[in-house]
């Protein structure tokens, strides 16, 4: 075992499968004692089962670690309140948590039903935002500790899941008003977009540049609930992991403007906004009919 979170407590979420698991056993390897929270569905969001949260603590145990199964549903206020309740009641203390726990629920925009819409926001958004809650009360009093929410590329737009890129897309601004909100209290905030290889990308239509592994995000993850990642200051980035690659991405900016003297109309609009202003290209739009290609032949493009 290292040393690299010796002392802490950290809450995973999604933790009984994937890069959830990886994350909660690299956390025990590096000294942390881990709160595994696993609701135990299918991708879609089916089929409950506590069993695989108590799989990777007896995982941990096994190795000399230390760790507790929460198989709440953490889309719930009660459930997100209750991994934060374990680390407190069990270890005294909680000093980062790691919101892996998401569905899929694959449909074109125009056909996507509630049924369909709901339950996507309300693993990834809302079960990220009723841990986050739960958590930076108790840091808060702390005046110490770490928030991860997982993204994805697909926060940038996707042909067939926008509910998942909805939800993707607003971790990324929960993660950034955590990071401005928890600041002068020491607490941290980031997200991780992962490339690597798991039973929910197993289906993504396209080939992932650089895919890694679950344990090269567990590695990243591990750095960042790290006191020397809040030494360095590291707050409210987003960050992807691809195998061998490690990317920055950019902070939300205006790129041009234009100024009217005496304010808009349709019509100044019309003649200053495609010249003067102009557009942000959208790279995933240029990709579209090498996607519907590799959709009706079977292969799967390459996406950078």
């Amino acid at each position: 075992m290292g040393n690299f979170l010796a002392g802490k407590v950290i809450a995973v979420t999604g933790a009984g499968r994937g890069i959830g698991r990886a994350v909660a056993l690299a956390s025990a390897r590096e000294g942390a004692r881990v709160v595994v929270n696993d609701y135990g569905v299918a991708t879609d969001g089916t089929a409950p089962s506590s069993e695989v949260a108590e799989a990777v603590v007896k995982e941990i145990e096994a190795a000399g670690g230390e760790a507790v199964a929460v198989a709440d549903d953490i889309s719930t206020m009660a459930g997100g309140q209750r991994v934060v309740d374990t680390a407190v009641g069990a270890y005294g203390r909680l000093d980062g948590v790691v919101c892996v726990a998401g569905i899929l629920r694959e449909r074109m925009l125009f056909n996507m039903t509630e049924e369909e819409w709901d339950p996507v926001i309300a693993t990834h958004l809302k079960g990220t935002f009723t841990v986050f809650r739960a958590a930076a009360a108790v840091m808060r009093r702390q005046r110490s500790g770490t928030l991860i929410g997982f993204t994805s590329g697909n926060h940038q737009g996707s042909v067939s899941q926008a509910n998942y890129s909805a939800a993707k897309g607003g971790i990324i601004s929960l993660v950034r008003s955590a990071a401005l909100g928890l600041h002068k209290y020491g607490v941290t905030a980031n997200a991780v977009a992962p490339v690597a290889r798991t039973r929910m990308s197993a289906n993504v239509p396209m080939e992932l540049a650089g895919m890694g592994s679950a344990e090269d995000v567990a590695a990243l993850v591990v750095y960042l609930l790290s006191d020397r990642a809040a030494e360095e200051g590291i707050t409210g980035q987003v960050y992807s992991v691809a195998g061998a690659k490690i990317a920055v991405w950019a902070q939300p900016c205006e790129l041009r403007s234009a100024y009217a003297s005496g304010g808009w109309t349709p019509e100044t609009i019309a003649e200053f906004l495609p010249g003067a202003v102009g557009v942000d290209p959208m790279p995933m739009l240029s990709r579209l009919s090498e996607m519907e290609e590799a959709a009706r032949s079977g292969a799967r493009p390459n996406a950078q």
